[in-house]
């Protein structure tokens, strides 16, 4: 039976402190992607690296833009050809063609563009090729910027339905305490039951990154309630992705926890760019959070709504005191909503197939 996998490798494991590439971790890397080929494995792989790689231009083509944003624009673009040339020659070697595909956040607004994208990369897993995805840096700004490639490899991983989303950095996994204490342990196994995100982990990024361990976690157990498996691993290992899919403890584990749609899936990707909200009373609220229950969201429910949303965008859900519930698809427009609402006996504004609530 054939899986998907998709690794995520950031910028520190990736580049050197000068920002050059470290080409025994690339070679590590692609070697173990071609063991994973060859095994059954479709691999999709999301690589930070193209603006570190970019900062070795030359300092004195650099100087030459004033503008910081710009000069990540042109470190990106020229970045971007290095990192993907390098890949191109290693992969070549193990006999695997891969494929580029810049994408920014602006693709999972619609439901047509996440499906464009979805076909797309399916079609390239599908021939056997690896896929090998990156934010266009280029042309992003920041209200579209995801808040870095974790982010990114999580909608994939969604998007594609991965069998595991494995997300290398310069750590092996997330520690139970202050990773400086040498009593503190890394986590095997993430209970949600047991372990509270914000008693085990310590937020910052780094120099070369936007993202922290905090971001990886939620990240990860937002993947894993999707239904698909999360490990967070050390990227320089050169046989953890070989440990990972194998019987060997590597990392931290997110076990899948339940089985969402194709359309709760797209939803969880599209939360943060909603086009209006509403606010639902208490009732709806519990309803909503009942998990005993299948429950769409009724006209009766809401309180109030906000935004010129049509029918079939995708709106946010708040409680009563401001807190998001969670997000879904319309199934009438914001004027038809506000007439409806408090009403009983109406059909759903939000029908429960397309319902996605936070955790």
């Amino acid at each position: 039976m054939v899986r998907r996998i998709v690794v995520k490798i950031g910028s520190q494991v990736l580049c050197g402190p000068q920002g050059d590439l470290n080409l025994a971790v690339l070679d590590a890397l692609v070697r173990q992607v071609a063991g994973l080929s060859a095994s059954g494995w479709q691999v999709l792989l999301v690589s930070s690296g193209a603006v570190a790689a970019g900062s070795s231009i030359g300092d004195s083509l650099l100087q030459r833009v004033s503008d910081p944003v710009a000069r990540k624009q042109v470190m990106a673009a020229a970045g971007q050809v290095r990192l993907m040339e390098t890949y191109r020659s290693l992969f070549e070697q193990q006999g695997l063609t891969i494929a580029q595909v810049l994408t920014s956040k602006s693709d999972f607004q619609t439901r047509r563009h996440y499906l464009n994208m979805r076909g797309c990369i399916d079609a390239l897993l599908t021939a056997g090729m690896v896929p090998i995805v990156n934010e266009n840096d280029v042309v992003s700004i920041t209200e579209l910027m995801f808040t870095d490639n974790d982010e990114l490899a999580g909608l994939l991983a969604g998007m594609v339905k991965a069998d595991l989303l494995c997300l290398l950095s310069t750590v092996p996994g997330v520690f139970d305490g202050d990773p400086e204490d040498p009593s503190t342990e890394c986590i095997a196994t993430w209970d949600e039951q047991k372990h509270q995100i914000d008693e085990v982990v310590l937020r910052g990024t780094s120099a070369l990154g936007r993202g922290g361990m905090h971001s990886k976690l939620a990240i990860a157990r937002k993947t894993a309630r999707l239904g698909t498996e999360v490990v967070i691993a050390h990227g320089g290992d050169p046989q953890i992705l070989l440990k990972v899919t194998g019987e060997q403890q590597a990392g931290t584990h997110f076990p899948a926890r339940g089985e969402a749609s194709p359309a709760k899936r797209w939803l969880a990707s599209a939360d943060d760019h909603a086009a209006g909200s509403v606010t639902v009373n208490q009732g709806a609220e519990a309803a909503l959070l009942d998990s005993n229950r299948l429950t769409s969201l009724l006209p009766v429910g809401i309180e109030t709504v906000d935004g010129r949303f049509n029918r079939g965008d995708v709106i946010k859900i708040h409680s009563q005191d401001g807190k998001v519930l969670g997000c879904g698809r319309a199934r009438y427009d914001y004027k038809e909503a506000k007439k409806l609402k408090g009403q009983r006996g109406q059909q759903a504004l939000i029908h429960y197939d397309y319902l996605y609530l936070v955790d």
